[in-house]
């Protein structure tokens, strides 16, 4: 199997930013609400969780149900 040079080059940065503790998707689904809260009241939510962060950063699925709650309570907030 031959792989890409940007395949080579999406292992290499996750290895690269792989930390000792790391958030599972089931962990950042739990956290997502109060880290959405945050964000909505302009409180810095990256800095406060950043493992929440980084785990959005990282995961399309949990990125994607993230993205879809915060337009759903900003709509409910307008």
């Amino acid at each position: 199997m031959k792989l890409s040079t940007e395949t080579i080059r999406k292992m290499m940065t996750s290895v690269k930013t792989t930390r000792e503790v790391e958030l599972t998707c089931g962990h950042c689904y739990d956290e997502l609400d109060l880290f959405i809260e945050m964000k909505l009241s302009g409180k810095n939510a990256n800095e406060a969780m950043p493992l929440v962060k980084e785990h959005l950063d990282r995961c399309a699925a949990c990125r994607e149900e993230y993205e879809f709650l915060l337009l759903a309570l900003e709509a409910m907030v307008q």
